[in-house]
C-alpha cells in the first residue's frame, strides 16, 4: 500500500476523498477464449461485454454459496484482457477456481495484486479530480486516462471514480490526484456512505454461507439468461421457485454495537447478526445485517449488549 498520512476528515465532509485500496486481489484473463472461460465460473454475463465496459459478478461453489465477489473489466489494447479485482479475502479462491478451470482453454491467468495500484476517489468532485468529466457514468465504464504522466485507467463506480495504475507509478499518481484536490482519508471513513447505500462487503458482511439472492446481489450480479455456470442451479431455482431464508437489511441502531452482535425478535427467536456498524453524520448509528425473512421492515430487534434497532430496507437513502 501506498504510504502517505491520512487525514481524520471523512468523505462525507470533503468534495473527493482518495481511499487507497491497493490491497484489493487483482487478476487478469488473456486470451482468445478468456471470456468464455470466467463465463463459465460467474454469475453475470461477461462474453458480452464490449471494450470499456465491466460488470459485477460472484463466484459461487457448486452449492450456489459465495466464494467472494469481484468487479470485471473489459479491456482493450494490443492484448485485450479482463481485469478482474475482488476483496483480499477472496482472492485465492478466485485464482484457484479459475487456474483449475483453465485447463485446456485458450486463456493465460497472471496475478496483479502486488503490481497495480488502486485508489478510489469518493464525492462530488471525483470525475474533475481524476480528469474525466466526460466518463460515462454507467457504474464499471471505463477508459485510459494519464494522471500524474502515469498511464492509469479511470473505472465509475458508484459514488465517484477508482484509478487504476501501476504499481511503480502508484506514488506519482496519487501525488497528482492530490494536488487535483482529492484528500486522503482512511478506509474507515469511507464506511458510512457504503453502509448508507447498502452495499456488503465479502469478508464483512457476505461469506461462503451466504446465497448472492438473500444478499439482495441478484439484480447487479447475477444474469438469469446467460449460459450455465458453477453454482447456476441452486441460485436460478431460488429466484424462480423458492424464497432466501434471509434477507440483507438495514438496521436503525439506539446506539452503538459491535459486529457480530446477535440480533433477536420481540418473540426472543435469534434472527440475525450485526455488521458493518457505523456512525453516519445523518442516519445517526446504523448498521447492515443478515436477518431472517419473516422480520419485516419495520420491525423493532434486540441488539446483544447495545439496546435496540428498527429494520429497515435498503438502501438508507
Amino acid at each position: 500500500m501506498v504510504s502517505g498520512t491520512q487525514t481524520p476528515h471523512t468523505v462525507l465532509t470533503t468534495a473527493c476523498g482518495l481511499v487507497d485500496r491497493s490491497e484489493r486481489g487483482k487478476l487478469a484473463l488473456v486470451g482468445p477464449e478468456a471470456a468464455g472461460l470466467l463465463s463459465g465460473q460467474v454469475t453475470n454475463e461477461v462474453e458480452a461485454l464490449e471494450e470499456g465496459h465491466g460488470c459485477y459478478a460472484a463466484l459461487l461453489t457448486n452449492k450456489g454459496k459465495m466464494l467472494g465477489d469481484l468487479r470485471v473489466l473489459c479491456v482493450g489494447g494490443e492484448a485485450p484482457e479482463l481485469h478482474l479485482d475482488c476483496e483480499r479475502t477472496a482472492l485465492q479462491a478466485l485464482f484457484d477456481q479459475l487456474r483449475r478451470a483453465a485447463i485446456g482453454w485458450q486463456a493465460e491467468l497472471h496475478k496483479r495484486t502486488l503490481q497495480e495500484g488502486l485508489f478510489a476517489l469518493i464525492g462530488p468532485t471525483a470525475r474533475a479530480v481524476a480528469g474525466v468529466p466526460e466518463l460515462p457514468s454507467e457504474e464499471h465504464r471505463h477508459a485510459a486516462v494519464t494522471v500524474g504522466g502515469a498511464t492509469a485507467r479511470a473505472i465509475a463506480t458508484d459514488l465517484g471514480v477508482d484509478v487504476l495504475c501501476r504499481a511503480e507509478d502508484a506514488e506519482r499518481v496519487r501525488a497528482a490526484l492530490l494536488d487535483a484536490g482529492a484528500q486522503a482519508v482512511a478506509e474507515e471513513a469511507a464506511e458510512p456512505l457504503r453502509v448508507a447505500t447498502g452495499r456488503p462487503r465479502y469478508g464483512i458482511d457476505l461469506d461462503d454461507g451466504v446465497i448472492p439472492q438473500e444478499a439482495g446481489l441478484n439484480a447487479r450480479a447475477v444474469s438469469f439468461t446467460k449460459g450455465c455456470y458453477v453454482g447456476q442451479e441452486t441460485v436460478a431455482r431460488l429466484h424462480w421457485r423458492g424464497k432466501p431464508n434471509r434477507h440483507l437489511r438495514g438496521l436503525h441502531l439506539s446506539g452503538p454495537a459491535t459486529d457480530g452482535a446477535a440480533l433477536t425478535s420481540a418473540a426472543g427467536k435469534a434472527v440475525g447478526a450485526v455488521s458493518s456498524v457505523v456512525e453516519h453524520p445523518e442516519l445517526g448509528w446504523v448498521a447492515l445485517a443478515l436477518v431472517r425473512r419473516e422480520v419485516e421492515p419495520g420491525a423493532e430487534v434486540t441488539v446483544d449488549g447495545a439496546g435496540t434497532a428498527t429494520v429497515v430496507e435498503l438502501p438508507f437513502t
